[in-house]
């Protein structure tokens, strides 16, 4: 089987990449081809197209990647070559887009009814011959057709009668790279960055178009670059030249490049004493870098800003408020049709207020104070990526300005890469969530995509889980993440389970029993994290700085906020926080329907129990156990999850290649340690607060808590500099 690095080699030289037809099996994999492996299943021929027209007259260089994309695809998938041919026969593949004038191949189309990015695969007849067709809207539309066609054949799939129609409901669907200059790559558990600054411009590492080239096959068209806790350094000349030289990759797949602006640029860059953002020589130099910047890379997507959060700087720093820090770099970028992303996660040392309602607070004042250009980017709870929270209230509650949803792709407070932890059900269940602002089916999908507000551009953005790793995102599982993560943006109402099938069909194997036995247990592993780290809607309870393990303990961090203590507030009579009217009221944030749901005991679902509601250690739960008794046999049971995949996994051997059998066993191991390392640590600590005894059948910590308090990890990976 042709591999990912060898089709793409053969794309950039312009040649043909044919190869013999194989199983999975027949050779060593480690991860590097993502899920455009090109390998049909065992078992099924693969029908390809007799001969591909390639008779535009001048096609731009995405059409030419499309044409070598079919033949390289089909020569792996068939063992033979897709010939060119002169003129439409049966059986030929003919692709049309508007910017071959309406005709690749023979075939007129009207492209008047396609919507932005939208494709179409089906038949057509021609003088009585019967051809299939890709049409795009674009050339790079075409480009998702040609990446959709493939990867159903790859999983013995085909369009039916009816033919594909596709287009995504969500504008912008970023990449957010939180990769620094260094290389080091914060909240990164796969490697150094990608992109190596020091060789840019003069070496274009081949891992750049593969990038572009997976990122394409899922619909992402754009990539921020550079960390949100930004370096002013990648808006001097020397770097514009390397981040122009990585533009210039991304252009044919459709992807635009995008930076993290540091709001003080103008006094660390430009000399000046301020960075007041209605200061009339802050705003000229905002407009000359940006002209720039668009002088180098005419298609410069725009700038994602962090400001007044986890002391970066910003607009509050001059007494102004975000809606003008934002309005001043949306105005500097608005002639070149650039958008201004300015982030909502937000949180003050100084404030007294609940942490989780601080954003919300600060920003929904300022609904309609936006510039047509800017979007507030909100992540999808109200914390901070945790295994569950509740959805962010500030989605569907600014109907004058675009929310974009934040998802973390990487896996910061979910194990790290060693953890099977698939968040498509995590980002499904926030997604489906009802916000009822305006009644029954006003979910945060619909918030997200426009159609609840009318919002005149939309966008999501996923943390990058990228790096230097040869299998891309440290482990094959968390692979599916980054897959995920691009379904789900290009159509928000998405399946996380359809997601997961199409994922493990296309990496592993096409074998009905081997891959519902994968998407079982990718379904559950993220319920499984939460059972053994943030059951009952605990939340937060991870290791300070790293994140890495368990530590409820902490709670002398000189910053409340910044402590497990806060969000737990365990006594020898309660646990969990009170975030109805007699508590924080956080919850009145939320629409009239979920504040009263939520605000009574018994319409709060138990996921979220301990985020709501403050309650004692007897409390009798819906299933008739005390708070004790339940939450003791969630933490049990999220260990008893991970021993059962190892079990399953172990049952796949000789179904899946070995080098990525073993990998996936090995984290697995890992995972079932940790998983029991969170119980007992979790459970030593609360003993020792409510003073209650185990359960019956329980297991003892076998560790005292002293000891568990004592662990140190000063090497953990991912953490910010």
């Amino acid at each position: 089987m042709t591999s990912f690095r060898s089709i793409i080699s053969s794309i950039l030289a312009g040649g043909v990449a044919v190869a013999g037809l194989s199983g999975a099996s027949a050779h060593a994999e480690d991860g590097y081809e993502l899920w455009l492996r090109y390998d049909a299943p065992q078992g099924v021929s693969v029908d390809a197209p007799e001969g591909l027209l390639t008779n535009c007259a001048s096609p731009s260089e995405t059409l030419e990647i499309a044409v070598q994309e079919l033949t390289a695809g089909f020569g792996a998938l068939t063992g033979r070559s897709l010939p060119e041919i002169d003129g439409p026969e049966n059986g030929a593949l003919i692709l049309s887009s508007p910017e071959c004038g309406g005709r690749f191949g023979g075939l007129e189309t009207d492209f008047s009814p396609y919507r932005t990015d939208e494709y179409r695969i089906g038949t057509e007849t021609l003088s009585e011959t019967t051809v299939t067709h890709i049409s795009g809207q674009s050339d790079v539309a075409v480009l998702y057709g040609v990446y959709d066609y493939l990867m159903r054949a790859s999983r013995g799939e085909g369009f039916g009668e009816k033919g594909v129609r596709e287009a995504p409901s969500v504008d912008l669907r970023l990449l957010n790279h939180w990769d620094n200059l260094d290389r080091h790559v914060e909240r990164g558990y796969a490697g150094q960055s990608i992109w190596d600054w020091h060789r840019l411009p003069g070496y274009i590492d081949p891992r750049y178009t593969d990038y572009a080239r997976a990122n394409a096959s899922i619909g992402i068209n754009g990539t921020v670059l550079t960390n949100v806790n930004a370096d002013a350094t990648v808006l001097t000349p020397h770097y514009l030249e390397k981040v122009a030289a990585l533009a210039d990759v991304f252009r044919p797949y459709g992807i635009r490049v995008y930076l993290t602006a540091r709001f003080s640029s103008p006094i660390e860059l430009g000399g000046l004493f301020t960075a007041d953002p209605l200061d009339p020589a802050v705003q000229a130099w905002w407009d000359e870098k940006v002209t720039e910047i668009y002088t180098a890379i005419p298609d410069f997507g725009g700038f994602l800003v962090k400001a007044n959060s986890e002391g970066q700087p910003g607009p509050q720093d001059y007494g102004r408020t975000h809606a003008d820090g934002a309005n001043m770099l949306a105005d500097a970028l608005a002639p070149h049709d650039g958008h201004l992303i300015w982030r909502g996660f937000v949180y003050s040392a100084d404030n007294v207020e609940d942490r989780v309602k601080q954003a919300y607070d600060e920003f929904v004042p300022l609904d309609g104070e936006f510039r047509d250009n800017v979007l507030i980017q909100v992540k999808n709870g109200p914390l901070d990526f945790q295994p569950r929270e509740p959805f962010h209230p500030m989605f569907g509650s600014m109907p004058d300005t675009p929310l974009m949803f934040e998802a973390q792709i990487t896996k910061e407070y979910l194990g790290f890469s060693t953890h099977l932890a698939y968040l498509g059900t995590l980002w499904e269940e926030v997604l489906q969530t009802d916000t009822f602002v305006k009644g029954d089916g006003s979910t945060v999908a619909k918030a997200i995509d426009g159609s609840l507000h009318d919002y005149p551009v939309t966008g999501m953005a996923g943390v990058s889980n990228i790096g230097s790793d040869r299998n891309w995102s440290g482990s094959i599982f968390d692979q599916a993440n980054w897959f995920a993560f691009g379904r789900m943006a290009w159509a928000p109402d998405r399946s996380a389970q359809d997601i997961a099938q199409e994922w493990a069909e296309l990496t592993f194997s096409a074998d009905e029993g081997t891959t519902d036995t994968i998407v079982e247990m990718m379904m559950s592993s993220r319920e499984a994290v939460v059972d053994y780290m943030t059951p009952l809607g605990l939340t937060h309870l991870m290791g300070t700085g790293h994140h890495y393990g368990p530590a409820p303990w902490v709670d002398d961090l000189g910053r409340a906020d910044w402590t497990p203590y806060y969000y737990h507030r365990a006594t020898r009579e309660a646990i969990g926080v009170d975030r109805t009217a007699s508590g924080t009221n956080a919850v009145s944030q939320y629409a009239d329907r979920l504040r009263s749901r939520w605000s009574e005991l018994e319409t709060t679902p138990d996921t979220l129990l301990l985020w709501f509601h403050r309650l004692p250690w007897d409390y009798e739960m819906k299933s008739g156990q005390t708070l004790w008794e339940d939450l003791v046999g969630h933490y049990e049971r999220g260990v008893a999850t991970v021993h059962d995949f190892q079990e399953t996994w172990t049952n796949l051997e000789g179904q899946i290649d070995q080098a990525r059998h073993d990998q996936v066993s090995q984290f697995l191991a890992i995972q079932a340690e940790e998983a029991k390392w969170w119980r007992d640590a979790s459970l030593a600590y609360w003993m020792s607060v409510n003073d209650l005894p185990l359960p019956e059948g329980s297991e003892q910590p076998p560790l005292s808590l002293e000891a568990y308090q004592a662990m140190e990890f000063p090497n953990a990976p991912g953490q910010g500099e």
